[in-house]
């Protein structure tokens, strides 16, 4: 396997262990030195609480890969976030509503595992589902 298939494939096993709440596999995939950018989430354990927090709010949460693309030590993914809102998320509480929003992370991988991550999601997109943004003046 070419280092580019071995990052987009632990890139991937990343999205489907948070999709299934296996913490454990992220130990393999995931640097202890890791960071997450904007969020300055920081290592395996910092990783996990994030996940936690959106599976407690997304009961069940589904992460779809819909696109990747590699250069050199990084992978590029598009990614769709499924699932019921649940549980508190965002300020808002549960509405029992079906969610759907995507984002872009881009991802540096050395030696197959992820060492830092930069992403965008659709957080606009998100709470316009949730009914938490107040109705837009002259719309």
């Amino acid at each position: 396997m070419s280092a580019d298939e071995q990052n987009k494939a632990a890139v991937r096993k990343c999205f489907a262990s948070a999709s299934e709440g296996n913490y454990d596999a992220l130990h393999e995939i995931v640097s202890e030195d890791y960071v997450l950018h904007p969020d300055d989430v920081t290592g395996v354990a910092g990783l996990t609480e994030m996940v936690e927090g959106y599976r407690s709010a997304i009961g069940d949460l589904r992460v779809r890969v819909d696109q990747q693309f590699t250069e050199d030590d990084f992978v590029a993914t598009r990614f769709t976030i499924l699932g019921t809102h649940t549980g508190e998320l965002m300020g808002a509480s549960p509405t029992g509503k079906e969610l759907a929003f995507s984002g872009v992370t881009i991802s540096r991988c050395h030696d197959g595992r992820i060492v830092e991550e930069w992403e965008l999601t659709d957080t606009l997109g998100l709470l316009r589902q949730l009914g938490a943004l107040p109705a837009m003046a002259g719309s």
